[in-house]
């Protein structure tokens, strides 16, 4: 019996860990990625564009064993989790949402290379009409972090942030968010915010540095 492959399952230290802070050495992964900024709440705006994308070129490529242009190496898998990178420009504050610059990502299988990736973009945008031109196969490598598991809406992240920010203090190690490693988070939910918004369930991480 052909087994499907669940990274969540498989590498719960990266998608399920504890709510109590954990260090974790994140490795190199493939994603497809989308840039963009503006309030990700917005009907029909950037955001939600950049997912329609990221969601249309996962998919295909998963969705390739039922063709005949199944790629080398190709395995089944679930599609891993939306994720996204956060940061703002200059010393802007966490208030106005259309200020928010994001990085949309979904996480790729070993075996997608460029050319694979140029293939999925290929099909997407010939069988959906959806422009691809925004999206992009990147190999990244986050490095040593401190994660937990946020429980409850988005707007409630602060308290878990405080309880990354204290970890950090009392380790002995320091914020390392800068213009190439980003505020983090995983998306553990469905995107339509549940009833219970408790239930929610988001992996904040936030990468980090000895002291010297």
């Amino acid at each position: 019996m052909n087994t499907i492959k669940d990274y969540k399952k498989e590498e719960k230290n990266l998608y399920l860990p504890k709510t109590t802070p954990t260090l974790i050495d994140v490795p190199e992964m493939n994603f497809v990625s989308v840039i963009g900024k503006g309030n990700p709440n917005e009907e029909d705006g950037e955001y939600q564009k950049a997912l329609n994308i990221i969601y249309s070129i996962s998919y295909t490529i998963k969705m390739s064993k039922n063709g005949n242009e199944t790629p080398e190496g190709y395995f089944d898998y679930v599609v891993p989790p939306l994720e996204g990178l956060w940061w703002l420009d200059g010393d802007k504050e966490w208030t106005a949402k259309s200020d928010f610059n994001w990085s949309s990502l979904i996480r790729l299988p070993e075996f997608v290379n460029e050319n694979v990736f140029e293939w999925a973009c290929n099909k997407v945008r010939a069988k959906k009409g959806i422009s691809t031109d925004k999206a992009k196969f990147i190999k990244f490598k986050e490095g040593m972090c401190v994660q937990c598991m946020h429980l409850g809406s988005y707007d409630d992240e602060p308290r878990t942030l405080k309880l990354l920010d204290d970890f950090i203090a009392e380790n002995d190690l320091l914020n390392d968010i800068n213009e190439e490693r980003r505020h983090h988070e995983i998306y553990l939910s469905a995107l339509t915010k549940p009833a219970d918004s408790t239930k929610m369930k988001t992996v904040l991480r936030i990468p980090v540095k000895k002291k010297t």
